[in-house]
C-alpha cells in the first residue's frame, strides 16, 4: 500500500507542528525543512485546517499550529480523510470494476482484510508517537523552540 505524497506530505506537515509545539510555524518553513513544493503545502494546510488538525493565524504574525495535542490526533483518521481512496485493486472501485473474475475471486477479501489491518495499525497510532525522537527530529528538520508571540485576537 503506498499513500499517496499528499497524505505523505499532510502526516510531516502534523508531526513538523508538533516538534514546534506552543509556536506558529509557517508553510515555508515547513516547506524548506522537507523540500516541499510550497503551493503544494498551502493546499494541504487549507485542508488540514478544514479537516479539524491545524489551525491557522493569517497575518504578519501568522502561522500553523495544530488545532489539538498530538497525543490526540490518531494518524488512522487523518489517512483515512487525506486519502483519496483505498482503490488497492479494480475490483475496490464498485462503478468502475471490469474485472470478469470479481465474483468468484477471493483476491478481494484478501487485500480488504489486508487493508483493515493497516488502517487498525495506524488508528492505534498519534501524531505524538511519530514525534518521539524530538531532538533528532528537531536537528534533522532544523526546527526552532522559539516561542512567537501570537495576539489573541488574531487566532481563527
Amino acid at each position: 500500500m503506498k499513500l499517496t505524497d499528499y497524505t505523505d506530505y499532510s502526516l510531516r506537515t502534523l508531526m513538523f507542528a508538533a516538534l514546534a509545539e506552543e509556536r506558529l510555524v509557517t508553510i515555508q518553513e515547513i516547506s524548506s525543512a522537507f523540500g516541499i513544493p510550497r503551493n503544494h503545502l498551502v493546499k494541504i494546510v487549507h485542508s488540514l485546517g478544514k479537516a479539524g488538525y491545524l489551525t491557522t493565524i493569517r497575518g504578519r504574525m501568522g502561522g500553523i499550529r495544530l488545532s489539538r495535542p498530538a497525543s490526540r490526533i490518531n494518524v488512522g483518521d487523518v489517512v483515512r480523510t487525506m486519502e483519496p481512496d483505498f482503490h488497492m485493486v479494480e475490483c475496490f472501485d464498485t462503478e468502475h470494476n471490469e474485472c470478469v473474475i470479481t465474483a468468484a475471486c477471493g483476491l478481494r477479501a484478501a487485500l480488504s482484510a489486508a487493508l483493515k489491518s493497516y488502517l487498525d495499525t495506524l488508528s492505534r497510532l498519534t501524531i505524538a508517537d511519530l514525534v518521539v525522537k524530538r531532538q533528532s527530529l528537531n536537528h534533522l528538520l532544523g526546527v526552532s523552540a522559539a516561542v512567537r508571540f501570537v495576539p489573541p485576537d488574531h487566532a481563527r
